[in-house]
């Protein structure tokens, strides 16, 4: 993880590999932001003419490096583009500060050290700055590396900025330390969840998350509770082993509790967990396998933010549900027309195999009901559906509660995560009749993904308030990076559940 301090130093006597400063969008070309000050003067006041010579305009994440003049103890300063300039009396917006923290921390891997010198007007803004900085140097290169150079070195990738200086914000400052160490708990778990969907899932079966996750949890003091295929079968998770028994990688059910003393509250998160998803027999086509892997993206945020939690040592009981299975065809694997039975002796005609992670959240979401939590929100890549509504950077939000929905979407907002609610229209519901079963696990194909809604709500425990968030765009990257986004796992939901936490715990959920 990269090194973070608050440095009072400043720009043009503090000694680095690089100088960030940030250049806003003016209505006539760039303009130099707050906290470049020294650097402007150590230019004679050219800072930015030249950059706009140099064709900058200061538009959103756009990058310049410079050589740095005299004056400066830095070889190198990196400009970055803030978007357009505030309107008067009024600060940058918190996204745009911590999405240019990240496209600084990007184009500066293979760096070891550089000191930031965007506008920090309160601990808002730290907290903005660090995080966006600490993710956007994320990089996973656990499997790289491994040949040798013509020196006979391992001939391995850049690594990420090692250290990063927060100038202007004040370690002796109270409300700037909590922001930066904030920021550090909230970055750390975001990357976990990013390494964990980055994994290969040869490497990640379902016995290894669990495993992962105990291990982490026991070192934070989280109480770590996991099912195996024998516990599964007896318990009746019907949903669970349903999809697990086509692998030879067989299921875990992983419970996570962290408690505080003083909570007045409890949430339960519960994530879908499958770690390789073929389709099982409704096998599917070629060019929709090779990112499969992150299937278990909600998992892992839940695995996180429950992490995060107890790091942070909030005043409200957590409990993580990880919902692991792999999904594989195989003359053992659940067939179409199977009839399952959940958890909670509903019966589930299967009449896509590929629409398996609404089977291990149902199972799931009806254990978790029954600690009768405050709250439950499940998070999943499920369905494709969503994406095609919402795009690659948004995630869904349908509820039970369109007041608890409602406080989702602006959590998400607040905290950089784009996000849209969406309706569980009842005549869906219908579709989804079996002659056979109690219900099946397909309707409509039209609002597929409201369909999925749906179906998890049958599985919520009476009277408890839920919504499920359908991370499928959002949660693995595929394009170019962008702001502190990287290629490949995200994170997606991470922040938004700490958020709620944080809200749920001070009672401010409003």
């Amino acid at each position: 993880m990269t090194a973070l301090t608050l440095s009072t130093a400043g720009a043009a006597t503090l000694r680095a590999d690089a100088l960030v400063v940030g250049v806003a969008k003016g209505p006539k070309g760039p303009v130099a932001a707050a906290g470049a000050e020294a650097v402007d003067k150590a230019y004679d006041g050219k800072l930015a003419a030249m950059l706009e010579a140099l064709g900058a305009s200061g538009a959103e994440g756009e990058t310049t490096k410079l050589p740095a003049p005299a004056g400066l103890k830095v070889p190198v300063v990196l400009a970055v583009g803030l978007g357009p300039v505030p309107e008067q009396d009024e600060s940058y917006d918190e996204e745009a500060l911590r999405r240019a923290a990240g496209s600084a921390a990007r184009a500066l891997h293979g760096t070891k050290k550089a000191a930031f010198a965007l506008p920090l007007d309160d601990a808002s803004a730290v907290t903005a700055v660090a995080e966006g900085a600490l993710l956007g140097a994320y990089a996973f290169t656990a499997y790289q590396g491994g040949e040798k150079n013509a020196n006979g070195k391992n001939a391995g990738p850049k690594q990420p900025l090692a250290e990063i200086a927060l100038l202007g914000a004040r370690p002796r400052d109270k409300e700037h330390k909590a922001a930066a160490e904030r920021a550090v708990v909230v970055a750390t778990e975001v990357n976990v969840a990013r390494d964990l969907v980055n994994t290969p899932p040869n490497d990640l079966t379902p016995e290894a998350f669990a495993a992962v996750a105990a291990a982490t949890a026991k070192e934070n003091g989280i109480k770590v509770q996991i099912l195996d295929e024998k516990a599964l079968v007896k318990g009746g998770y019907g949903g669970i082993m349903g999809v697990g028994k086509g692998s030879e990688n067989p299921p875990r059910l992983v419970k996570l509790t962290y408690t505080h003393s003083k909570a007045e509250k409890s949430l339960a998160f519960v994530g879908k967990g499958i770690t390789y998803d073929s389709g099982g027999i409704s096998l599917k086509p070629a060019g929709h396998n090779e990112t499969m892997k992150c299937d278990m993206s909600g998992a892992a945020a839940v695995f996180a933010a429950v992490v995060a939690a107890a790091k942070l040592g909030l005043r409200v009981n957590v409990t993580g549900w990880l919902a692991l299975a792999e999904n594989m065809p195989s003359g053992s694997a659940t067939r179409p027309g199977d009839v399952l039975r959940m958890y909670t002796g509903k019966t589930v005609e299967v009449l896509n195999t590929d629409a398996e992670g609404r089977l291990v959240l149902g199972d799931a979401l009806a254990k978790a009901s029954e600690d009768n939590p405050d709250a439950i929100v499940d998070v999943a890549t499920l369905t494709g559906a969503m994406v095609l509504a919402l795009g690659d950077r948004t995630f869904g939000i349908m509820a039970n509660d369109d007041a608890f929905r409602t406080a989702i979407h602006e959590i998400a907002e607040e905290v950089g995560e784009a996000s849209w609610p969406m309706p569980l229209p009842e005549d869906l519901r219908k579709s989804m009749d079996s002659p056979t079963a109690d219900i099946a696990n397909m309707g409509v194909r039209m609002g597929g993904g409201l369909v999925a809604g749906l179906f998890l709500r049958e599985f919520v425990g009476e009277g408890i308030t839920w919504a499920h968030l359908d991370i499928a765009g959002p949660a693995f990257h595929e394009g170019a990076p962008y702001g502190y986004t990287p290629k490949g796992g995200t994170g997606s939901a991470v922040r938004t559940l700490v958020r709620l936490a944080e809200r749920t715990a001070t009672g401010d959920l409003g």
